[in-house]
């Protein structure tokens, strides 16, 4: 364990690689690059995200150890999403001298603790000064050629599949921010709220289910980080399809229908990002028998159409007038800065 008072500027390059190192796989760190051998017939799927101080965490929000769980669970959802599974993780880190090194230490235990969860090592990374801390983290995967999820395979008549609740990080976002709100939650729905935040679940577990489904079966999907609207609009646009979308049949935590305002709750459903579960496309009576195998958290909630729109249907089967539309979803560039996470 690192000394408390230490910042990264006092301990140097070779002693905060021997600090980060004991995270490592030993067998494929030292040297220039890792070594992976990939199953033969099999395909290589290679994710990566970057993290910035600020914008996609802050310590109002989220302890280092938070942030290591969060940056890696991310990358992780990003192989589910393409029907992968994890081989390792590289970490890449830009640090100000000034930084307390037990925030390093704490960031990588944090990483640990979710690859650790998936059977993942971490292979390797990079160590560079800034003004601003960074993460950068490469996720590689493996996967079966007929088994690689795309967003562009949606088919009319495919029934639509969330494997659970959304809403809930903006939720918990907003608890940490302001620890007033919230006041009729109980206190199990409230940490609840906030762990679906601070430790976010790759769903990773879906995919064998899937190949249970059909072992050679193809369909659209991608995660919803951005957003359950934003995946539906991805999909449907890639696609070249559109969908309705019964909002009684989503999914939403406990507690939501008494905390918020409808307006409120479904902008926190489709636009509030972070809830990394997979949104799915799939022929009507596999998405039902998945349904059944993922829990009562996974919902059928809707279909994909001919019609280019994504429609939203009320409980009683009414079109209503709003749409789901790409615009609305988290942007790094939106106008009047609203690619801020935090």
């Amino acid at each position: 364990m690192s000394d408390s008072g230490q910042l990264v500027g006092d301990l140097g390059e070779q002693h905060l690689l021997r600090m980060v190192q004991r995270f490592c796989s030993n067998t494929l760190i030292g040297d220039d690059g890792a070594i992976l051998s990939v199953s033969p017939g099999h395909l290589l799927v290679v994710t990566t995200d970057s993290f910035v101080d600020g914008v996609h965490f802050c310590d109002r929000t989220l302890s280092p150890f938070d942030v290591g769980w969060r940056v890696t669970a991310a990358n992780l959802s990003d192989l589910a999403a393409m029907g992968a599974n994890p081989l390792g993780i590289t970490v890449s880190l830009t640090l100000p001298n000034d930084l307390p090194s037990a925030w390093v230490q704490g960031l990588y235990e944090g990483i640990n603790a979710c690859l650790t969860q998936y059977d993942t090592p971490l292979i390797g990374g990079d160590l560079c000064g800034g003004s601003l801390v960074t993460v950068a983290i490469t996720a590689l995967g493996e996967t079966l050629p007929h088994r690689v999820i795309r967003r562009d395979f949606a088919q009319v008549g495919d029934a639509i599949v969330v494997t659970g609740y959304h809403g809930g990080s903006k939720a918990g976002l907003e608890l940490l921010l302001d620890p007033q709100r919230g006041e009729v939650l109980t206190p199990r729905q409230r940490q609840r709220l906030i762990n679906c935040h601070q430790h976010p679940r790759p769903r990773l577990d879906v995919l064998p289910e899937l190949w249970k489904l059909d072992e050679s079966l193809h369909l659209a999907g991608m995660d919803s980080s951005d957003g359950l609207g934003d995946a539906i609009a991805q999909i449907c646009r890639a696609s070249q399809v559109g969908a309705v979308i019964n909002l009684a049949r989503i999914p939403i935590p406990p507690g939501f229908s008494h905390w918020l305002e409808p307006e409120t709750l479904w902008d926190w459903v489709f636009y509030g990002g972070e809830d990394f579960e997979l949104v799915l496309c799939l022929a009507p009576a596999l998405a039902r028998s998945l349904v059944a195998n993922l829990g009562p958290r996974a919902a059928i909630i809707g279909q994909i159409t001919a019609s280019p729109r994504i429609l939203l249907q009320d409980a009683q089967g009414h079109i209503l007038p709003q749409t789901l539309s790409l615009e609305r979803s988290f942007q790094h560039y939106a106008p009047q800065g609203t690619g801020n996470r935090e």
